[in-house]
């Protein structure tokens, strides 16, 4: 009876101690699946500063290339 009992403790403590590892597990890809949507943000708000930069610039030209046009003409 007591080679029972310590089988079926020793059968609850493995199967315990086999659970907490797929929580470190699922921790590490939650992780990983946050810092790879940050790294996409981080992008995406580069790509936009960069393109509004562009913008402004071309915006500028344009307004000086119309200046220059104005100052010819007369």
């Amino acid at each position: 009876m007591k080679k029972l009992v310590l089988f079926a403790v020793v059968a609850v403590a493995i199967s315990l101690a086999s659970c907490g590892d797929n929580k470190a597990k699922e921790e590490a890809a939650a992780k990983a699946k946050a810092d790879s949507i940050a790294a996409v943000e981080a992008q995406v708000a580069a790509e936009a500063a960069a393109k509004a930069q562009a913008d402004s610039i071309a915006k500028a030209q344009a307004l000086a290339d119309s200046l220059a046009a104005a100052t010819v003409k007369k």
